[in-house]
């Protein structure tokens, strides 16, 4: 009971309110299958994609995005660093890249300010995605 109530007096902004703002697991497994329909139709983005394994990519992106906003999950993936080693991503190409997320985000119909949250979370991980 008490872990209902501390629950429900959680403040607009909190991690766990981006979780739910998402639309729980379920809202940011549809939005990550969004997200790489949108890599997929990018001339610019879709060759860095060409040898991976998109269901384990979609799952682990789907870990990442519920942990990083307060969900109950854990992220089990390799790291940021490994992840994009040897592969050239340039500023141009991230930034290419956030737009598709962005675009995935307005398709699903996310309100700006649960995107702008989002993005503030993600954005971290810029450092380890570029010139590795």
């Amino acid at each position: 009971m008490l872990a209902l109530l501390a629950a429900g007096c959680a403040t607009p902004g909190t991690r766990g309110a981006l979780y739910d703002d998402l639309g729980g697991q379920a809202g940011i497994e549809k939005l990550v299958g969004r997200f790489i329909f949108e890599i997929g139709n990018d001339a610019l983005i879709r060759p860095y994609f060409e040898e991976t394994d998109l269901d384990r990519f979609h799952e682990k992106l789907t870990e990442q995005i519920c942990e990083v906003s307060g969900g109950p999950c854990r992220y089990s993936g390799d790291s940021m660093v490994d992840s994009h080693r040897n592969m050239g991503v340039t500023e141009a190409h991230f930034n290419q890249t956030v737009d598709l997320l962005i675009r995935a985000m307005e398709a699903e119909d996310i309100p700006h300010r649960v995107q702008n949250r989002l993005l503030a979370v993600l954005a971290p991980l810029r450092e380890d995605i570029i010139y590795q």
